[in-house]
């Protein structure tokens, strides 16, 4: 338990940062699940204009340090991959 007034001040900063990265988390999430279920549908406009939005949303969450700069690098260029590969297919 906290006793002194900075420790508690800490505890109160952690709670309202807390909230405001779990709805950034969970925005990104969100961005993500319409570019897989896009892909899974085999629509490549629709797959490319969610990857186009989660890009920055992505960026966003790099900027706050949410989410780590190469694991953005990295899940970005595989969904590209992924997306490109529709067209070959098709």
């Amino acid at each position: 338990m906290a006793h002194s007034r900075s420790a508690k001040k800490r505890i109160r900063q952690t709670e309202r940062r807390t909230i405001a990265n779990r709805s950034r988390t969970s925005r990104i999430r969100t961005y993500m699940k319409r570019v897989e279920t896009a892909i899974a549908g085999a629509d490549k406009g629709a797959a490319q204009e969610a990857f186009a939005a989660v890009q920055p949303e992505l960026m966003r969450g790099v900027s706050r340090g949410i989410v780590h700069r190469n694991m953005v690098a990295r899940k970005l260029s595989r969904l590209s991959k992924r997306i490109k590969e529709m067209g070959a297919s098709s």
